[in-house]
């Protein structure tokens, strides 16, 4: 299994642009796929520069309805008619984000995809979950059960040219089964990472064994005291998860420095243009059922030489 971002904010692979936006490209025994196109052309150069070749593509996710997640969908299909492309009913909307009292230009600004897209004859619209295979499979969160996190306030839905806060309907995670292993793979986790892992965990009856998403928690201006203690609480409650996690984009450097400091080696970024090293990615839960595994075949080795030594003294008796 391969995986690799094509395309996120910051610095990678030498001779890959690099922009606020997010695609990763995954390689699986079944499937060549996209989640998310990034916010522009710049996806498919670097696709090309790493010698990815995009008309292989078989299948799009896309994770939700911000351009920066979808710029690239209409170059792509110019190049890849066939791709199924999957996304919410309502990933189409008229998405926005609030910039303040104080901004220079507009005050809400259009970060919804192109109304194209929705259009594509290979669009496929979705009403919540959804399995395309024993390899592939599609969920969305009905009920949070932690509160939005900070960064997500601003973001709006333009119902009826009135403003409202994001319910964040239009996301959609993607769930890989790679063998024992279940990778889950979000864009922004604007729902929020605790919800969304508690979300699987009822879904799948376990945890991930690998996490791969942004975290939403970037902020243009200083973090607060209690945005920073928030950082460090979802740190510390991701600690707790038999999960490798690997972020990048909208988590944001300060934040993701933060969370390191309490997750160390569980927590990763992996940068534009670079490739997911999977082979780091054995989470504990899967050490656990190794030992759960050898506790049992060391029991079963003792228990049939005990038999056979009772049979033997039993027989013995008998003689």
């Amino acid at each position: 299994m391969k995986i690799i971002n094509l395309i996120e904010n910051t610095e990678g692979r030498e001779g890959c642009a690099y922009a606020h936006g997010l695609s990763l490209y995954v390689e699986t025994s079944k499937h060549k796929l996209l989640l998310d196109l990034g916010p522009s052309e710049e996806t498919l150069h670097n696709a090309e520069k790493l010698g990815i070749d995009l008309s292989e593509i078989d299948t799009v996710i896309l994770s939700h309805g911000h351009f920066d997640h979808a710029g690239g969908i209409m170059p792509f299909v110019k190049i890849n008619p066939d791709a199924k492309i999957y996304m919410q009913e309502r990933a189409d909307a008229d998405y926005y984000a609030d910039e303040g009292e104080e901004a220079e230009g507009e005050r809400y600004r259009y970060i919804g995809i192109d109304k194209a897209i929705a259009e594509l004859p290979q669009v496929v619209k979705l009403r919540g979950d959804y399995q395309i295979d024993d390899e592939l499979e599609l969920f969305t969160l009905e009920k949070r059960s932690h509160a939005l996190p900070f960064a997500n306030k601003r973001l709006l839905i333009k119902e009826n040219d009135t403003f409202v806060r994001d319910d964040f309907e239009h996301e959609q995670y993607l769930v890989i089964r790679d063998g024992s292993r279940k990778l889950l793979l979000s864009g922004c986790a604007h729902n929020g990472m605790l919800s969304i892992l508690e979300a699987f965990k009822d879904k799948y009856g376990t945890a991930p064994d690998v996490v791969i998403s942004g975290f939403h928690l970037m902020k243009k201006t200083k973090y607060t005291d209690e945005e920073l203690r928030e950082i460090i609480d979802i740190g510390k409650e991701l600690k707790k998860y038999p999960t490798k996690f690997i972020t990048c984009h909208c988590t944001g450097e300060p934040a993701y420095k933060i969370m390191k400091l309490s997750m160390g080696e569980q927590l990763q970024y992996v940068h534009s243009g670079e490739e997911v090293d999977l082979s780091r990615a054995v989470s504990k839960n899967t050490k656990k059922v190794r030992s759960a595994f050898m506790k049992w075949h060391k029991f079963y080795a003792w228990a049939t030489v005990f038999c056979f030594v009772m049979t033997m003294v039993t027989g013995y008796k008998k003689k």
